[in-house]
């Protein structure tokens, strides 16, 4: 016998229904990711080096920009026979309206280490020259006219071609090589709290990747990240070939390492620390391998120009842009809200001196 039957509460339904849509409609928005900030791009008087430098260290001191050291071709370039030389010379821009201007020396010839800018200095850690990789640390300022160099502390193992990058006061410096003709590279972390009245390097957990060189680094919110690079292995003859790496890693202090989304595509020495914008780590573009051993040499096509957007909140990857001057080993600075990439390497064993400077409107 049938029973007798619920009267139905149409409003409810339709109240429900509604509820489940706009359930349905958040999840999909927060799926989706944010696109990554417009950029703008413009030029800064050129380095008064007319070859320009790749490998430079750079950073703000005195309110003003530095870049000192790197390495060019000054007299022909490699296919060519051309030698590779060091420099020591460090430049200094005031103002955005100014010139360089050449304002002392470092303590050697030197290039390819890891800078940070913190309380009005600029630090820099390892690096190479001709014959030699380098675990020294120093800190210079601009001070009254003049260049200033301290002493610190200096890496437990010599390295050059690292990635690494400044979290509130711990500067991180990761991977690398410890020798020339990039030999026996690394995946070793060591930190060094600049706050501490006598810092010191501190080795923490190894990068969870294979050792590499040339990555990337940036810092966000307490976290150091790494991004790509190039692995070493050896080919049937056991020569050391590139491998282009596309793996991706964040560290924050207490909870170690985690792997993240990898990037769309290979990167490796592109400028670093690679740029914040909002919830945007921006890797602009250097050397993807696309055109690894191209021949001849001399008519290598360059970087590609495409900028990967990393969005941290949702470990996703997107299109930024261009870099309308796509530049290997140089590094990347804040100054004043803007982000400025000095000189480097424009194609294999090419410079420029130009200075290009980011800015997110």
């Amino acid at each position: 016998m049938k029973g007798p039957e619920r009267p139905v509460n149409h409003a409810l339904g339709s109240e429900l229904r509604g509820m489940i849509l706009l359930l349905i409609l958040a999840a999909s928005l927060q799926a989706t990711p944010a696109a990554p900030p417009s950029l703008v791009w413009r030029q800064l008087p050129p380095l008064p080096d007319k070859p320009g430098v790749a490998g430079a260290f750079a950073g703000v001191s005195g309110g003003a920009m530095v870049v000192a050291g790197g390495a060019n071709f000054p007299e022909s370039m490699p296919w060519d026979g051309g030698k590779k030389i060091w420099c020591d010379a460090v430049f200094v821009l005031d103002h955005l309206g100014g010139q360089w201007r050449r304002a002392g020396k470092l303590p050697r010839p030197l290039g390819y280490g890891v800078s940070a800018s913190y309380k009005n200095a600029l630090i820099c850690v390892g690096g190479c020259d001709s014959t030699r990789h380098y675990p020294n640390t120093f800190r210079l300022r601009w001070r009254d006219g003049e260049i200033h160099i301290e002493s610190m502390p200096s890496l437990p193992i010599a390295l050059a071609n690292m990635g690494g990058a400044l979290v509130d006061s711990r500067l991180y410096v990761v991977c690398g090589a410890e020798g020339p003709g990039e030999q026996r590279t690394s995946n070793r972390l060591f930190c060094m709290d600049l706050d501490e009245p006598q810092p010191v390097w501190l080795e923490l957990d190894s990068l969870p990747g294979v050792p590499r060189l040339l990555a990337a680094g940036a810092s966000h919110a307490g976290s150091f990240y790494v991004f790509g690079g190039i692995a070493l292995d050896p080919d049937d003859n056991g020569k050391e070939r590139r491998k282009y790496l596309r793996d991706a890693f964040c560290y924050r202090e207490g909870r170690g390492w985690s792997r993240v989304a990898d990037l769309p595509k290979a990167m490796a020495a592109g400028p670093s620390p690679a740029p914040v914008v909002g919830n945007h780590v921006l890797v602009l573009p250097g050397d993807d391998g696309s055109n690894a051993g191209y021949t001849p040499a001399d008519k290598h096509p360059g970087f590609n120009k495409g900028i990967l957007g990393y969005d941290m909140s949702l470990n996703c990857w997107s299109d930024a842009g261009e870099d309308p001057a796509p530049r290997a080993t140089t590094p990347c600075v804040e100054w004043g809200g803007m982000f400025i990439v000095p000189s480097g390497e424009v194609r294999p064993g090419i410079r420029s001196a130009e200075v290009w400077c980011l800015i997110s409107p």
